[in-house]
């Protein structure tokens, strides 16, 4: 299994990092929930790149308003035959919840260490989701539940770290160049 994914989580205030946490849970544990579902539940034995397809298709983390589903093909741990069965969002879900209660740990930990004069901005400004668990279906929605808070995902969650990044490059050239470091 591909290991390394890692999920930060920040409050930010004053162009600061106030609080920072991080935890080794991220997509590639997710992928690996997925095909350990499989195994268990239906002997199933499929590989990273199909929990992976499972996932952005009908991967979902709070109940859907239409459930959706797929056919996923692998290998019978049993008869070591090839084998096609029918999974639905509901079923990911399942497989989901760990990884995803982690996650949401880390975040309910990381605001309850946020000062408590950051609480309004918090209330009023909500949580920004970014990066590709962002993109997991209805994760904004169970993360508003379980903080009672409001949530956002990022305009281009998969590369706004990124821009965010070389923007603050090119800030700090300027910051060094003007205070001639």
């Amino acid at each position: 299994m591909r290991h390394g994914g890692t999920t930060e989580v920040a409050v930010l205030s004053l162009g600061g990092m106030v609080v920072k946490k991080s935890v080794g849970i991220a997509g590639d544990e997710m992928d690996e929930a997925i095909v350990n579902y499989f195994r268990r539940k239906y002997n199933l034995i499929i590989g990273e790149n199909t929990a992976e397809d499972v996932k952005m298709t009908i991967g979902s983390v709070y109940p859907l308003e239409e459930e959706m589903s797929m056919n996923v093909k692998g290998r019978d741990q049993i008869t070591g035959l090839p084998r096609t069965i029918k999974i639905n969002s509901e079923e990911m879900r399942i497989a989901l919840s760990e990884p995803t209660k982690q996650i949401i740990e880390i975040i309910k930990n990381t605001l309850e260490e946020t000062p408590a004069e950051l609480s309004a901005d918090l209330v009023d400004c909500g949580i920004v989701l970014s990066g590709g668990g962002s993109l997991i279906r209805g994760f904004d929605k169970l993360l508003a539940q379980e903080t009672d808070l409001p949530v956002n995902r990022a305009d281009d969650p998969l590369t706004c770290v990124a821009r965010g990044t070389g923007i603050f490059m090119e800030e700090l050239d300027n910051i060094k160049h003007d205070n001639k470091f």
